[in-house]
Formats: structure tokens, sequence, C-alpha cells
């Protein structure tokens, strides 16, 4: 026997529910109602990633982007905190300027990607765990997006000179040998570091969508059966 579900359909704009029909899960995976509804909440992750992204201070203050840190950089901020601790603030208020820039590059890339969703990622998406959808934008997204905006970032971090910065704090030290392409010297390479960045933005902002997906799932994802 078919499992049917009640799947409510808010008209954008308005937020209004006006629709209501039985659908099966086979029937909705391929409608243009299963992808509205997906599209609606990973279009609002990624507004909200945006608002954050745009403003620095939000950018500091939000755990999803610090969770996105990569090791490496991680690393390095922890040698830095022991040496030269204003430092890591600082590269870290750089990096957050360096977001600004990204948001007007990440937006459109996004977007696109999210209208380009087809009936067989809307199966895959019912099929799959919560969270699923973001892990599909990413996968069809994440190295487009780093290597769009990594010339932004380096040059956003180059005009603050934070690369040579930090090496004259790390002067002396074999800690971080060959972590940024320094190889078997102590120096942070310039586009190593704009690059760690640049996998934090990118990361940083998934997890703001994925969470945006998590916490929205129930009110507009339930009529897909997730």
């Amino acid at each position: 026997m078919k499992k049917y579900i009640i799947a409510i359909v808010l008209i954008f704009g308005t937020g209004a529910a006006v629709n209501t029909t039985l659908y099966s899960c086979s029937t909705l995976a391929t409608s243009d109602l299963g992808l509205a509804v997906i599209k609606r909440v990973l279009l609002g992750g990624i507004n909200k990633g945006m608002s954050i992204y745009g403003n620095k201070a939000a950018f500091l203050q939000n755990n999803l982007v610090d969770k996105a840190l990569p090791k490496q950089l991680r690393d390095i901020n922890t040698t830095l905190e022991k040496i030269a601790p204003s430092l890591v603030a600082k590269e870290r208020e750089y990096i957050a300027d360096a977001a600004v820039y990204t948001v007007n590059i990440s937006r459109p890339i996004l977007e696109n990607a999210v209208n380009s969703l087809n009936a067989q990622d809307v199966t895959r998406i019912i099929q799959g765990e919560k969270g699923t959808a973001t892990l599909i934008l990413k996968e069809k997204t994440s190295q487009q997006l780093i290597a769009a905006i990594a010339p932004k970032v380096e040059q956003e971090l180059n005009k603050y000179g934070i690369v040579k910065t930090i090496n004259t704090a790390l002067s002396g030290s074999n800690l971080l040998g060959s972590l940024l392409g320094g190889g078997n010297n102590s120096n942070v390479n310039a586009g190593g570091l704009s690059m760690l960045a640049s996998e934090q933005i990118v990361n940083g902002l998934f997890n703001i969508i994925e969470d945006h997906e998590k916490q929205n799932s129930a009110s507009l994802l339930s009529p897909l059966g997730k």
C-alpha cells in the first residue's frame, strides 16, 4: 500500500499556507512541489548565512563558523596564542573582513545550484537523513566556491600584511615547518593561509545552511516525509 502524506505549500512572498493536497512519496519526489519546498529551505539558509557573513561582528561571534576552522589553522593559532595572543585576534578579524567581500561571489553560485536541483536530488533528500539537502548543495558547489573566493581572500589578507606579521612572530620556531606549504622552513605560505581561510569561510557557510535546514525540517520538510 502506498504511503501518503499531506503536503503544505507556502506561497513565496506571503508565507501563507494555501494548498493542501494528498501525494504519494514517489509522486512528490518528482513534482514541482517537492522542489519548491526544498528550495525554500536552502534559500532560507543561504540568506541567513549571507546576513551573518555581511556583518563582521556576527561572523566573529558565530560558533558554526568557528567550528569550521581547519585543523592546520587551529594549530597555528594555538602556537600563536603562546607567542603573540593579540595576533590571533587580528587574524580572526582580518578573515572576518575578507568574508564580507565574499558574499557577492558566493551568493549567485549557491543560488544557481539550488535552482538546478532535480528530481533525483529530491528523492535522495527524502530518503536521506536530515541535512542531506545541504550535503548535496555542498557537493555541487564547495570546490567552486573555494576557487572563486580564494583570490579575494588572499587579496584582503595581503592588504593587512597578516602573513608577514605571523612569520615575524613565528621566527625561530620550527613547530609549523610545512603546515602551509612552507617546505623545510618555518614560514607560513601566503597562498596556504588564504586557502585555509577560504575553507573556513565556505565550510562555515555550509554549517549555517545545514543548521537552518535541520531547524526548519519539522515545519517545512515534514511534508516530504522528513
